[in-house]
């Protein structure tokens, strides 16, 4: 790796399409970007990594108009730039496609991806409904995708409204006569294998015509898609490397400023669980997605849940969680036979929930990290009818240390925070509570650093080593059988089998997926 005194390689003698020179942002006391440059040519992926609150959410913003820099230079293709807004930002040629999804559900595919930008196919405020499919059809072509223009974007998978998403940012092409700079921000978080094989050749389809920003906390990916790859750290460009040059390994070692500690996953911490049986589901019936469940879990276990979309994995769980109405079956926790018709009564219970949808569904973005942490329990930082705001703060603050949450103070709106400490917040708010006795996590670790995915990993092994039990659908095959006692395997609403997983007995990665498909 060869890293000039500033972390930035020589120029090429053609000007990049992209380059951003000493950027700086402060909010408060915090400094969320303190001289980051870097640069992007023609028809190239530059990988863009850091642990979270490293700056790569602000900067993407900033090269789409969200925020502005306090000082500063943003140059596209060689003439400075000053982006107010992502209207702007999208006649000049950047596009972005965010990690929450930004399409509208209940408007077709071609209405998502012109929207705003209709032209000829609107006439007096009518949608010419064949012109604008045409053009809708045209941008879908550049990728390769055989997505109807005329599709209702609920309908498709997320998967799919990913692939919508590059298609609306490379309609922009159309509007600037120039090839598109197309932001991709942890494009691969929700995707499973196979959806990821066919977003990576999206990406080689891509750069025939556009240049790339590919944000990801998935190493192996970066590796293997980026030509050239910067790091941040604390608000600065701390290197670029090749891959190639560099592994894994340096990488991490990059983005945190130090060598990680102990294996990647904390399986030398793991401890067996306990003989008494913590919760009992015995055929669990969901219309139409479950068919019958019935597994046991023990106290300090944690029982993996592997199974391919439409698997009805996600569906078993909000069962559980009161999200979703069961038809049959019976639930008994700690002998006690329960039947949580709502997340409220599940709570009263103990047990605990961490979405997948973070943004939409497990957090309140106007609200404090302090209120959405004490929300569900705001009984402990109440006397009688009011709210001790003193109390809330100060058990808030506890948390935020423990689990290294990058936020200006406890009062800071959470929808401010970056993506990982946004779920980082929001784990924490069953961990203040000393009632939990179920935590029940639907990809716990998305969206997270390497160094914070370690945090939340010692999280999780001090809640079973406390008797807690947990239900685990993880990022990764990887991580799953890490850091699970066992593995329930599911297929078409049912559980199909059931592995050790327990040290000394972990199966491979192919095991599970031969099992799951």
């Amino acid at each position: 790796m060869s890293v000039s005194a500033t972390g930035i390689r020589p120029v090429d003698t053609e000007a990049p399409v992209l380059a951003v020179h000493d950027l700086r942002k402060s909010y408060a006391e915090t400094r969320a970007l303190d001289g980051v440059t870097f640069e992007v040519r023609r028809h190239e992926v530059v990988g863009l990594i850091g642990e979270n609150g490293a700056g790569k959410s602000t900067l993407l913003k900033m090269l789409v108009g969200l925020v502005q820099p306090d000082s500063g230079r943003i140059e596209l293709r060689g003439t400075p730039v000053k982006m107010r807004g992502i209207a702007q930002a999208g006649a000049a040629g950047i596009g972005m496609v965010f990690q929450e999804q930004s399409l509208i559900p209940n408007i077709t595919v071609a209405e998502n991806i012109l929207l705003a930008a209709e032209g000829d196919a609107v006439r007096g405020g009518v949608y010419r409904w064949s012109e604008l499919k045409r053009r809708a059809q045209v941008q879908l072509d550049k990728i390769g995708s055989d997505i109807r223009p005329d599709a209702v974007t609920e309908t498709l998978s997320f998967a799919d409204r990913q692939f919508v998403e590059i298609a609306k940012v490379l309609a922009t092409e159309e509007r600037t006569n120039a090839e598109p700079v197309v932001l991709l921000d942890e494009p691969t978080s929700v995707l499973d294998r196979d959806e990821t094989e066919i977003l990576f050749a999206q990406i080689e389809r891509l750069r025939t015509r556009a240049s790339v920003v590919f944000v990801s906390h998935r190493l192996d990916e970066v590796l293997r898609v980026s030509d050239r790859v910067y790091v941040l750290r604390n608000g600065q460009t701390v290197a670029e490397c090749t891959p190639g040059e560099v592994d894994e390994a340096a990488l991490r070692r990059l983005m945190i400023g130090r060598d990680l500690e102990g294996s990647h996953y904390g399986e030398e911490d793991q401890r067996p669980p306990q003989d008494e049986v913590r919760l009992a589901v015995r055929g669990l019936t969901v219309r139409g997605v479950c068919d019958g469940v019935d597994f046991d879990l023990r106290a300090g276990e944690v029982l993996g849940i592997a199974g391919v979309q439409g698997s009805g994995r996600e569906e078993l769980c909000r069962a559980l969680f009161g999200a979703l109405g069961m038809k049959s079956g019976s639930i008994t926790l700690d002998d006690d036979a329960i039947r949580p018709r709502t997340p409220r009564a599940a709570i009263a219970h103990g047990l605990g929930f961490v979405p997948a949808e973070r943004r939409s569904e497990g957090m309140v973005g106007t609200m404090t990290v302090a209120e959405n942490m004490t929300l569900p329990h705001i009984g402990e930082v109440c006397t009688g009818p009011v709210l001790r705001r003193g109390r809330e703060r100060r058990l808030a603050d506890t948390w935020i240390e423990r689990l290294r949450i990058k936020t200006p103070s406890a009062a800071a709106p959470i929808g401010a925070l970056s993506g990982g400490n946004q779920q980082k917040a929001v784990l924490a708010r069953w961990l203040v509570s000393d009632g939990l006795r179920v935590l029940i996590l639907d990809h716990p670790t998305r969206g997270l650093d390497v160094g914070a995915k370690g945090e939340v990993y010692r999280l999780i092994r001090e809640l079973t080593a406390s008797g807690v039990a947990v239900l685990l659908m993880a990022d990764s095959l990887e991580e799953l059988i890490a850091m699970s006692h066992r593995v329930l395997v599911m297929k078409d609403g049912r559980v199909t089998d059931t592995i050790d997983a327990s040290p000394g007995e972990k199966p491979t990665p192919l095991t599970i997926l031969e099992r799951m498909i």
